[in-house]
């Protein structure tokens, strides 16, 4: 077992397909995959603990079987996910070898933690290996995964593993070095914007999507550092081709982190924005600072554990619609009781998750024959101790009358406090809308980023 330094620091670097194969010839990118072995080994030597977040498997398997194109059939994309994974690892194994280095492969479905067990045994496998000095390298099962059960892309696996893990930094490696202020390609005085301190002050000109051979983009790259930083994880974002970069601001928020000086004294040229909550930083080689790259600070109230698991590794299989006074009761700790429930959407069972969404009590039923208003913000997720028929059944009524209704009764609450958990301002990812480039959307107060990619 590897004995952990005091200052010691779990990172988590997340490389893309365009990162590891390229995107015409899906021949994999040796000097920078080098260049990413010897930063890992170097991290560990250091005493930090590091894990890999792996795409590349159906890239690879395009090389492999001489194919030009991605197809767009599940099947052959599965099939060839199941070629080019073993090599990806061999790859892998081979570069990590001649530096004596040892890992290990971790395949991941969204179903693989759905189940509360099964998630606790991941983590607990990751520490093992993180004990042993191994670098586990993630990849999300693309051979069994469906579109029910799949992550989305490897930037939120990314987040998900960083949370489960409780790692301190999350590197997200794409082929900019940061986020600008405006689009550096088309106006020459654009700024990088080094720290983001809250996500809401950002809107980001998202309508550059990932490369031919991957799935990601910079969207996916900002709702992989929601999720992040909700959970206690500082994200950066840094160019993929300078993997050097990552132990430069490693050992560089290290010192800071020592030294306890915030970013404006150590940097002397950042710029505080008047307006938001960005720190724009001074074009590179102006200081001697850490590289280029955005850093998104993690929340100061963080979502961990339990309650991360609840909110972002399961998928809802239906809403459960509740009205102002219980979700104040819920605000207050109390359970969710069949009086406060207004509606019941979908087909789900006892013990599944649900949306929890407030609406406002109609007092009599509406056109639809509904007793909710229109105007309804969803807050959270539960586990429900009824199926949605029986709550069906008895919203709206008080605890004493489900025994009535339903000939039975085996709990007062429609969910138990404990298993309700509701999002926190920074802490839920939202679907990003996409906007043309040259004129993102901005609302008062907001300042736009634009990158030139992702």
């Amino acid at each position: 077992m590897t004995k952990r330094s005091p200052h010691a620091m779990t990172v988590v670097i997340k490389l893309g397909t365009s990162s590891i194969v390229d995107e015409k010839t899906h021949e994999p990118l040796l000097p920078i995959l080098t260049l990413i072995v010897d930063t890992a080994v170097k991290l560990r030597k250091s005493g930090h603990r590091v894990v890999l977040v792996s795409s590349g498997a159906i890239g690879v398997g395009l090389r492999r079987m001489d194919v030009d194109h991605r197809p767009k059939h599940l099947s052959q994309l599965q099939a060839l996910a199941a070629i080019g994974q073993c090599r990806l690892m061999s790859l892998w194994d081979g570069l990590f070898q001649h530096l004596e280095q040892p890992i290990a492969q971790i395949l991941l479905t969204k179903n693989d933690i759905a189940d509360r067990t099964r998630y606790l045994n991941a983590q607990n496998t990751f520490n093992s290996l993180l004990d042993m000095g191994v670098i586990p390298i993630v990849n999300e099962n693309d051979t069994l995964a469906v579109s029910e059960i799949k992550f989305g892309d490897n930037d939120t696996l990314s987040a998900i593993t960083a949370a489960m893990i409780h790692a301190d930094h999350l590197f997200l490696m794409t082929d900019v070095d940061c986020l600008y202020d405006k689009n550096p390609r088309s106006n020459p005085d654009a700024k990088p914007i080094e720290v983001v301190e809250d996500i809401a002050d950002v809107v980001a000109d998202v309508s550059s999507a990932g490369s031919s051979v991957g799935t990601g983009g910079m969207g996916t790259k900002l709702i992989a550092a929601r999720l992040g930083t909700s959970a206690g994880v500082t994200v950066i974002i840094t160019r993929s081709s300078n993997p050097g970069n990552i132990l430069n601001i490693v050992n560089y928020l290290t010192i800071q982190s020592r030294a306890g000086t915030p970013d404006d004294e150590v940097d002397e040229l950042s710029l505080i924005a008047s307006s938001t909550s960005l720190n724009l930083m001074a074009p590179s080689g102006a200081s001697d600072g850490p590289p280029l790259h955005t850093r998104f600070l993690p929340s100061s109230e963080p979502i961990r554990d339990r309650h991360f698991w609840l909110l972002h590794t399961l998928n809802p299989h239906g809403t459960i619609y509740i009205d102002q006074g219980a979700y104040r009761a819920l605000v207050n700790k109390a359970g969710l009781l069949p009086v406060g429930v207004v509606d019941v959407e979908g087909n789900f069972a006892s013990h599944e998750p649900v949306r929890i969404v407030v609406v406002n009590r109609l007092p009599t039923p509406g056109p639809d024959g509904k007793m909710r208003g229109e105007l309804e913000e969803e807050v959270g997720r539960a586990i429900v101790n009824y199926a949605s028929a029986e709550i069906t059944r008895i919203m709206g009524h008080q605890s004493h009358d489900i025994e009535e209704c339903l000939g039975y009764a085996d709990s007062e609450y429609v969910a138990n406090r404990q298993h309700v958990v509701f999002f926190r301002k920074d802490s839920r990812p939202p679907t990003p809308v996409q906007t043309p480039a040259q004129t993102p959307a901005i609302t008062p107060g907001q300042t736009p980023l634009q990158t030139p990619g992702a």
